[in-house]
């Protein structure tokens, strides 16, 4: 049997499990009307509901089909590899952003701090479509509209804000006495970048460039404005397939985008502790 502090009173122990009770009612809030795509994503009938079958708990009223449907077409083939071609080159551009704009906001020297804070993460709070509606005018006059640079500068946009405020938080504590110190054994500024910055910081730009990623691939208002057939994205395709002709097959895609997206949060939380740990001293960074 579980044991509680000598001060813990019948009320501290109700609260105690009434926030638990809490926190699982939020969970379940939050995660039950996603969860409940992956058995349906199993359907052997082309419908988006559970058949007597399939709660009968039936092995023949449950398939691997839609899956396989993937593989097999054009579309969906095109727009994963655009999703992670696109994915890939704006997070590689975001990152770098995102990061030079953290080391230089979090000097102390930097003028105007707060305000050019403010200016950079706007992308997160203006309304996306008014975002969107904004890059299509101005990427049209550039004629970037419709092409594929156009569709991964949008996306490394909408992705830098979250290097920033990552990676800002890892330079919180950074002491720039090390810079300092670097600088003045005659280190140049790249080699002090990458060999006393870097290391410290890196827990915080792997995570958000991991959270850039997860921006850019699950994106979709911004690739209806400037993405053209060939830029079809996944999160497009799957707009696209609701409109057109409902099929089973995006129930398949969007169990898969579920494991990619749990696994990249996993690993941003492994990396958010293992930044705890390194600057609490108990890894040698």
């Amino acid at each position: 049997m579980k044991s509680y502090p000598k001060y813990f009173t019948f009320w501290h122990i109700l609260a105690h499990y009434g926030l638990r009770f809490c926190s699982l009612l939020v969970l379940a809030f939050l995660m039950l009307p996603i969860m409940v795509i992956i058995p349906l994503s199993f359907n052997v009938e082309p419908f988006f509901s559970f058949t007597e079958g399939m709660l009968a708990l039936e092995p023949e009223a449950y398939s691997l089909k839609w899956y396989a449907e993937i593989w097999h077409d054009d579309k969906w083939l095109l727009a994963i590899k655009n999703s992670f071609f696109i994915g890939i080159c704006a997070t590689l551009i975001a990152t770098v952003l995102g990061t030079l704009a953290a080391i230089g906001l979090s000097n102390p020297a930097m003028p105007w701090q707060k305000l050019w804070m403010a200016i950079l993460l706007s992308p997160m709070i203006v309304p996306l479509i008014i975002t969107a509606a904004g890059m299509y005018f101005f990427y049209s006059q550039l004629n970037l509209a419709g092409s594929y640079l156009g569709v991964i500068l949008a996306h490394a946009a909408l992705g830098t804000p979250f290097v920033l405020i990552t990676v800002n938080a890892a330079l919180s504590g950074f002491d720039y006495s090390l810079v300092n110190a670097s600088l003045g054994l005659g280190a140049r500024p790249l080699t002090t970048f990458f060999r006393v910055i870097m290391p410290l910081i890196r827990p915080g730009v792997i995570s958000g460039a991991l959270f850039a990623f997860i921006t850019s691939f699950d994106e979709v208002v911004v690739v209806l404005f400037l993405a053209g057939p060939e830029q079809r994205t996944i999160p497009r395709q799957m707009f696209s397939g609701l409109r057109e002709q409902i099929n089973p097959t995006i129930l398949a895609v969007a169990t898969l985008l579920i494991v990619i997206s749990a696994m990249l949060l996993f690993t941003i939380e492994y990396l958010r502790a293992r930044s705890e740990r390194i600057q609490s001293g108990e890894l040698d960074s």
